[in-house]
């Protein structure tokens, strides 16, 4: 069996088995009433959008600077035009001057003609809440058992796991995903709180950075008949932030489709003659 087969089938076999324990909680089981997010092996959750999409109200997220406007891949293609690259609108009030001066120096690179980092493009972790938008290409997985929800993003792989009804760590060391724990609630919402998240991370594809006291709270919702996901997502961080932000992130949920590993480190190549380096690896193996 090759490499790609055996992971798909490992998959298969966690996802049947983990998908038994939210059908028996409906029936009367302590945990009775959760949202469902994988009813069956091969399901599978796309991004509307690779950014953070405003809140119904209150301090949103950064976006694109209207100056400048955004154009992916798809779009270019379609209007036979050249794609471009995001430039942050500095003059949302959620940033601080010392992250405003040091996005002015992303967004200068970018209007000088290089190559941004994005982190999908370097196989670097996406952070949170970044993880959310890391690319419209490769679909999430969630895996739910009783102790732990697993999201899997399949480029990469990028794994998120959030651990159930448990407290923080009283110091938890600063990590690429942080310490996320988690709770159901209303018995349609997942709520996952997230902290210690390592500055290596940004917060979004705007190369939003933070601080280290960056404490994130996601609510994944069913909607839409279940057809859809919605994650609301709440920012704090008073080191990088002037205020408490919220934003939105959807995705559509697809059939079908079930995970296969997508490598990228070793896959990673210069396509377009610009530097992907440097990749992040360990030195010693952690399996």
């Amino acid at each position: 069996m090759s490499k790609r087969s055996l992971i798909s089938a490992t998959v298969g076999i966690l996802c049947a088995g983990a998908a038994l324990w939210p059908m028996v909680a409906a029936r009367g089981a302590p945990n009775a009433s959760i949202p469902t997010f994988h009813p069956l092996y091969g399901t599978a959750w796309l991004e509307i959008g690779d950014e953070l999409l405003p809140p119904p109200s209150g301090p949103g997220p950064v976006t694109n600077d209207p100056r400048y406007p955004y154009v992916d891949n798809g779009a270019a293609r379609r209007a036979g035009i050249q794609p471009t690259y995001r430039v942050a609108d500095l003059n949302n009030p959620i940033l601080q001057p010392w992250a405003k001066e040091e996005m002015k120096r992303a967004n200068d690179e970018v209007l000088a003609g290089k190559v941004p980092f994005r982190p999908r493009e370097r196989c670097y972790p996406g952070g949170v809440p970044g993880f959310v938008v890391y690319t419209l290409v490769m679909p999430f997985y969630f895996l739910q058992t009783k102790k732990e929800v697993t999201i899997v993003n399949a480029g990469g792989p990028e794994v998120r796991r959030v651990y159930l009804n448990v407290p923080h760590s009283a110091n938890a060391k600063p990590s690429w995903y942080g310490e996320s724990v988690g709770h159901y609630e209303n018995g349609d919402t997942l709520v996952v709180d997230t902290t210690g998240l390592s500055t290596k991370t940004f917060v979004d594809n705007y190369r939003t950075p933070h601080t280290e006291q960056l404490h994130v709270v996601e609510r994944f919702k069913l909607i839409d008949g279940g057809k859809m996901l919605e994650d609301m997502i709440t920012v704090e961080d008073p080191g990088a932030f002037t205020t408490k932000w919220s934003a939105v992130q959807r995705f559509r949920r697809e059939e079908g489709r079930p995970l296969l590993e997508d490598v990228c480190a070793e896959n990673n190549y210069a396509f377009f003659d610009y530097n992907v380096a440097p990749l992040p690896h360990d030195d010693k193996p952690v399996f």
